[in-house]
C-alpha cells in the first residue's frame, strides 16, 4: 500500500514540474510510466491505443477513409453522395467527400457511417454570427458576438457586424447590444441636453447670470433692460410644441395598430366565409347524387368550387402546404407512409427538425400527418422546399402526386 501511494505521489510530481515547465501534454493523457501519448496527424488513424506504450497510428486509404485533423479516433468512411447529388471534391486521406446540396442544404451523416443525405442548414439566432457558412464542408457554426459587434437577424450566412458610432452632430440613446447596433438621435431636436451639476440628462434651463451680470442688469434702465418674461414665455412654447408632437406620435401608432387589427377580422371574416361557403356546395353535390344517381366527387367539386372562386386572384394565390386540398395533403401522407418510418424521419430530419423532436412525433399515432400539420405552420412551409426535401430522401414520387394537376368532376 505504501510503494502504490509513493508512485502516486512520483508520478503527481513529475506532472507538476511538467507544467512549470511549459511542457503540457497537448493529448492530455499518459501511459502507465508517465510518458505524454502522442497525437496521430491528419491523415492517419489510431491502430493501438495508448496505455502501456505510446499511439500507434496507420495512414488512412484514399477514397476509402479519412481524417481532417490529427487526435487519438481512428479513420473514418468517406462519404457518399446521394443519388443525383454532384460531387465537388473526392474524398482524399484528409479530408471528406464534398456534395452540392445546393443553397439552403448540407451534407449530414452520421459517425462510421457512409450513407448520407442533404439536410436543411441551421440559422444563427439573433446576437451570434457565422464562424463557418452552410455549404459542402458541413452545417452552419455560430459563435456570440462579442464586445463591439452585433446581429440583429436570424441568418445562416450572415457574420457579426461591427457596431456603429453616433456622428458629432448626434447623441448617443442607447448603446450597441448582442443584438442591436447602437441608437442615435439628432441633436437639433433639443429635447434633452447635457447638465453637469443638475445629472446627466436636464431639461434645458435658462444660465445663471455671474456676478458682473447682476452689475449690469441693476445698472441697466428703461429700454436697456433684457425681457426676462419673453424668454420663459418662448421657453414654455417650445415645451408644449414638443409635447404635441410627441401626442400625433402615439395617436398615429395607435391608429395604425387599429387599422391593422381590422385588416385581420376582415381577412378571417372572408376565409369564414369562403369555408362555409365550400362546405354548402359539397353538401349540395351529395344532394344531387341520392336524387339523381349521378356521383359527383366531393373533392372535385371543392377543387373546383375553390378554382372558380380564386379565378380573380390568381397572381396573388399563396404556394404554401397549407393551401393544398385536403384529399392531396392525405394522398402525399399515404404515399409517404409507404415508405416505412425511414422516410418520414429522413424528410422530418431534412425539413430542419432534431432528433428529439422527430421521436415525440413517432410515439403518436399518425407521425406523418402530425409532422406535415406541424411544419405546415411555419410561414416558409412552400410547395418548393416540400418538393425539394422529397427529392433530397429520393421520393420523387410523393415530390410528383405533390405537383399534379387537380382532377375534375368524375361522373359515372
Amino acid at each position: 500500500m505504501k510503494g502504490v501511494a509513493a508512485v502516486l505521489t512520483l508520478y503527481l510530481h513529475i506532472t507538476a514540474l511538467q507544467v512549470e515547465a511549459g511542457d503540457v501534454c497537448a493529448s492530455g493523457k499518459f501511459t502507465s510510466s508517465g510518458e505524454c501519448c502522442s497525437l496521430c496527424p491528419a491523415g492517419t488513424g489510431v491502430a493501438s491505443d495508448c496505455e502501456q506504450e505510446d499511439t500507434k497510428c496507420q495512414p488512412c486509404q484514399e477514397g476509402v477513409t479519412f481524417s481532417d485533423s490529427e487526435g487519438l479516433s481512428g479513420c473514418q468512411p468517406c462519404s457518399q453522395c446521394p443519388l443525383g447529388i454532384p460531387q465537388l471534391a473526392r474524398c482524399t486521406i484528409t479530408q471528406d467527400a464534398h456534395c452540392d446540396c445546393g443553397k439552403g442544404f448540407y451534407l449530414w451523416k452520421q459517425t462510421n457511417e457512409t450513407n448520407t443525405f442533404c439536410a436543411s442548414c441551421t440559422s444563427c439566432n439573433q446576437g451570434e454570427g457565422v464562424v463557418r457558412a452552410c455549404g459542402p464542408a458541413g452545417d452552419t457554426v455560430c459563435q456570440p458576438c462579442g464586445p463591439g459587434t452585433f446581429s440583429e437577424d436570424k441568418s445562416y450566412s450572415q457574420a457579426c457586424m461591427p457596431c456603429s458610432w453616433c456622428a458629432e452632430d448626434k447623441v448617443e440613446i442607447r448603446p450597441c447590444q448582442a443584438k442591436s447596433n447602437t441608437l442615435c438621435m439628432d441633436q437639433d431636436l433639443h429635447i434633452f441636453s447635457r447638465n453637469g451639476s443638475q445629472g446627466p440628462w436636464a431639461f434645458p434651463r435658462r444660465p445663471i447670470p455671474s456676478d458682473e451680470d447682476g452689475e449690469k442688469n441693476r445698472v441697466a434702465t428703461g429700454s436697456e433692460a433684457p425681457d426676462l418674461g419673453s424668454q420663459d414665455h418662448q421657453g414654455g412654447n417650445n415645451i408644449l410644441i414638443y409635447v404635441s408632437v410627441l401626442a400625433a406620435v402615439v395617436l398615429g401608432l395607435l391608429v395604425y395598430v387599429g387599422y391593422k387589427c381590422w385588416k385581420s377580422f376582415q381577412q378571417k371574416a372572408a376565409l369564414g366565409k369562403a369555408r362555409a361557403a365550400e362546405l354548402n356546395y359539397v353538401v349540395e353535390g351529395e344532394k344531387l347524387h341520392s336524387d339523381s344517381g349521378v356521383f359527383l366527387d366531393s373533392h372535385s367539386l371543392q377543387e373546383n368550387q375553390l378554382s372558380k372562386a380564386g379565378s380573380k386572384q390568381d397572381s396573388k394565390q399563396d404556394s404554401r402546404y397549407i393551401n393544398l386540398p385536403p384529399h392531396r395533403q392525405e394522398e402525399v401522407e399515404k404515399l409517404l407512409g409507404e415508405g416505412g418510418s425511414g422516410s418520414w424521419r429522413q424528410l422530418a430530419t431534412v425539413l430542419g427538425y432534431e432528433q428529439e423532436r422527430v421521436d415525440m412525433f413517432g410515439r403518436g399515432e399518425d407521425p406523418i400527418h402530425t409532422l406535415l400539420t406541424d411544419w405546415a405552420q411555419q410561414d416558409t412551409s412552400t410547395l418548393e422546399l416540400l418538393s425539394t426535401a422529397l427529392s433530397n430522401i429520393e421520393r420523387h414520387d410523393v415530390a410528383k402526386a405533390l405537383s399534379s394537376p387537380n382532377q375534375g368532376i368524375t361522373m359515372v
